[in-house]
């Protein structure tokens, strides 16, 4: 029997530099499978043992050449963990597992991990409050649906991330001209009431299907707000203890499970409805959080989830694993626009500022206290100083490009 792991990471966007960097410290074989167009992104190589590049326009990759290709690999590699690094990737991931037999999540749990459709219907079958949805696909159930919700309504692509292509719709007319611009992609797309309130996200630790860690935090503006009307991104841990808080994790700790996932980790979201105060799933996902706010609960918490999530892997069915212990602290995230090439934050100068964002045209920050108040002094403060000094903005894009 052999004692080390092979673990093939599986990347269309540059993500996950610290899984890997965790897997080869555990000991792994680590093997990256990504995008030719990311042939020279800062990919952490000195912990890599292979990179084998995927064509790809637009990061879309062809599935039987990667299927292929992989099994071909197999013929002189034996992999025992195929993760995927972005949620692009999760289908990408539970097609080669199933199609090599190899442990983790399958094609069926994957869905509800990626399907914004099938993770609303689970959700919904296990008891969990979710708003109300119809699957852009029998029209005169869509007619039925518009009879009975009051506008306005989202509609979503079913297998998109975050808020790209996503329409916002205020009355029939408007609704039924979306919808027929779909054409034949109109069974890709989920339709729910929009809910006006708060949105929260749960950033968590999975092990034997029980969540082992999470931390709640909250937007100061809903994500799709700040993605199609252009608006500085802010995130903040909630306070600790507070009523609020320990809904939202309660909320979680029975949404993951429902969903079916075995251990990980997971990003979900919330909202909070401003007409009655009920807590709402939104949806969820089988990785960490995006727009690094894994670095600003890392500065929360001191628990990177990226390694976390390696750890767990490589542990032997998970027996080996221990959840990290959270430090207490609190953190905040901000990430703009911006107007200059390369934003000059060194007026951003208090001592709980702990990162800053280099990244041309962005500007962003991460600063972190063991106030709570602090935190939200220095939010409002940062987010005023932001929108003056650097703030610009861009349509949101129909689908992810390069």
């Amino acid at each position: 029997m052999r004692d080390q792991l092979t673990v093939l990471c599986v990347a269309s966007y540059e993500k996950g530099a610290e899984f890997m960097r965790e897997c080869k410290r555990q000991g792994c074989r680590v093997i990256l499978l990504t995008s030719r167009s990311l042939e020279t992104a800062d990919w952490p190589r000195e912990s890599l043992d292979e990179i084998f590049y995927i064509p790809d326009v637009n990061k879309e990759w062809n599935m039987a050449d990667v299927i292929s290709g992989v099994s071909f690999l197999c013929r002189s590699e034996r992999v025992d963990k195929i993760i995927a690094l972005d949620d692009f990737d999760v289908e990408k991931a539970a097609s080669l597992r199933e199609h090599l037999r190899i442990p983790g999540m399958g094609d069926t749990t994957a869905r509800y991990f990626r399907d914004k459709l099938a993770m609303r219907m689970k959700a919904k079958e296990g008891g969990i409050k979710v708003p109300e949805f119809v699957h852009v696909l029998n029209h005169d159930a869509i007619n039925a649906f518009a009879k009975r919700v009051p506008f306005p309504y989202v509609i979503k692509p079913r297998l998109q991330a975050g808020a790209i292509g996503i329409k916002k719709v205020y009355n029939a007319d408007e609704m039924w001209s979306v919808i027929n611009s779909l054409e034949d992609k109109q069974s890709f797309y989920v339709m729910e009431r929009f809910v006006p309130g708060d949105v929260y996200h749960v950033d968590s630790i999975i092990l034997h299907k029980k969540v082992v860690f999470s931390v709640a935090s909250q937007y100061s503006l809903p994500p799709m707000e700040v993605a199609h009307q252009g608006r500085v991104f802010n995130s903040r841990n909630m306070l600790r203890g507070s009523e609020d808080e320990a809904a939202l994790r309660k909320t979680n700790a029975e949404v993951l499970p429902a969903l079916g996932i075995l251990h990980g980790v997971s990003h979900t979201e919330f909202i909070k409805a401003h007409e009655d105060g009920s807590i709402y799933f939104l949806e969820t996902s089988a990785r960490v959080g995006g727009a690094h706010l894994a670095d600003m609960i890392e500065a929360a918490t001191g628990v990177n989830l990226w390694a976390e999530w390696a750890k767990l892997e490589v542990a032997k069915q998970g027996q080996s694993y221990k959840p990290p212990k959270d430090s207490g602290k609190y953190a905040g995230i901000l990430i703009s626009l911006a107007k200059q090439e390369w934003p000059n934050l060194s007026d951003f100068n208090d001592p709980e500022i702990g990162w800053r964002m280099k990244k041309q045209y962005h500007a962003g920050l991460i600063f972190s206290s063991d106030n709570y108040d602090r935190i939200t002094e220095l939010t409002s403060e940062y987010i005023a100083r932001f929108y003056s000094d650097f703030f610009t903005s861009q349509p949101v894009p129909d689908r992810p490009g390069n």
